[in-house]
């Protein structure tokens, strides 16, 4: 992608920048190289919190008014935390650009963790957590990362466990932050009609000041895998399963043709083979899809769906066929033509909404070190064979590199 701008601090800070002159609308926040796998035994949920806790209190803010300071514009403040990344971000008006900008740079590097809001936070998660159990495609999917992962941070819950969300204190966050914020780990984004030169302008004003903390922070490789089958009773009415294992890292080559790959198995679209051979010939399910996560030093493949106690087994089979079939049978010329046209499809229309893109640009940069062009993309994805699938699908859709977790109403 040759339309953006990057600019990177003394610091070390990156701030990339997309002007999109048509827009009204600014899409601004911060990635950081940091997530729940970076977390310690004893820290586990700890990443997660603090994203919580860093809206509820700052230096110079107390939580009510970092809530107001864009809603009362019509603005929308939100973060998220994954196994590898924390993002703080907004959207609004371009027009109060500085006022989110100030904003989220106040909340993600002077939160002052009040032990107050720390003890209401606490009941916040711990109700989420519940909520989570309530829901059982949710977690399932949290629970596989443990059976696929084991004893990895990988596997750990993104939410921790009751008795670690219930220890944490102040000096938990302190040390937390103090251990994995590293400056030149963490990406300024913003996507806005602003010129280059504004944004530049603001992150002079923002960000220069804040001290470099630059080093290495190691992350421990997830480097085996152990086939499990668990089978799991629970007071539900549906049963539900997730099929799948480790797959291919952010940076390895083999990424976009296994995405296609996956795509083509169980993506989003209704013509997908899961979706095909399984809801629309026996209607057996009302969704099956098939998802691929990469991260740093490896990824995850799965396969999920939810029906009838009585319908598992027939349904797994049925699954199993379809993989079967991808590892024995190469696509034709037609279906390997069709099945790029509708991936390429699928990512064009992804760019087409500006904050995905602000995050897009954020991740990239994080993850690769640059920014993939769309066109970049579509070549690799264009120059993917048939035989390639087929040795993909041989590495890893093979029983044994398979792990299975099922739900089952008692």
């Amino acid at each position: 992608m040759s339309d953006y701008d990057l600019y990177e601090l003394p610091n070390g800070i990156r701030v990339l920048h997309k002007q999109v002159i048509h827009t009204k609308i600014a899409h601004l926040g911060f990635l950081l190289d940091i997530g729940s796998r970076d977390e310690k035994p004893a820290q586990q949920g700890l990443a997660h919190f603090w994203e919580h806790m860093a809206f509820k209190g700052t230096e110079k803010r107390k939580s009510f008014h970092i809530l107001n300071r864009l809603e009362t514009v019509g603005g929308e403040l939100n973060a998220y935390t994954t196994k590898e990344k924390i993002c703080f971000y907004a959207s609004l008006l371009s027009t109060h650009f500085e006022r989110a900008f100030e904003l989220l740079t106040d909340l993600t590097f002077n939160s002052v963790f009040p032990d107050k809001e720390i003890e209401k936070e606490r009941g916040v998660i711990l109700e989420e957590m519940s909520m989570y159990q309530d829901t059982p495609e949710d977690a399932i999917i949290d629970d596989f990362d443990d059976v696929v992962f084991g004893g990895h941070s990988l596997g750990h819950n993104i939410l921790g466990t009751r008795e670690s969300v219930s220890s944490f204190q102040q000096t938990d966050f302190r040390q937390f932050l103090t251990e994995n914020i590293r400056t030149d780990r963490l990406v300024f984004s913003s996507v806005s009609n602003l010129p280059f030169k504004e944004v530049k302008r603001l992150a002079d004003k923002f960000l220069a000041p804040l001290p470099a903390r630059l080093g290495p922070r190691p992350r421990t490789a997830f480097d085996g895998n152990l086939r499990v089958e668990k089978l799991e009773r629970k007071p539900i009415s549906q049963a539900h399963c997730l099929i799948g294992g480790p797959a291919y890292a952010i940076n390895d080559p083999r990424r976009i043709p296994f995405f296609m790959l996956s795509n083509i198995l169980g993506g989003p679209g209704m013509n997908s083979r899961l979706n095909l051979g399984i809801r629309e010939k026996y209607g057996l399910v009302y969704s099956i899809d098939a998802t691929y996560s990469p991260y740093t030093d490896t990824g995850l493949f799965g396969i999920y769906f939810g029906t009838e106690k009585k319908q598992v087994n027939r349904t797994v089979a049925l699954v199993q066929k379809e993989l079967k079939r991808l590892r024995e049978q190469a696509l034709g010329t037609a279906q390997l033509h069709t099945s790029k046209e509708q991936l390429m499809g699928q990512m064009a229309m992804a760019e087409e909404s500006n904050g995905g893109m602000m995050q897009l640009l954020a991740k990239s940069t994080l993850d690769i070190g640059r920014v993939e062009s769309i066109n970049e993309i579509f070549d690799r994805v264009r120059a993917v064979t048939a035989s390639e699938l087929l040795e993909l699908a041989n590495d890893i859709l093979r029983d044994d590199n398979l792990s299975v977790l099922q739900y089952v109403p008692e």
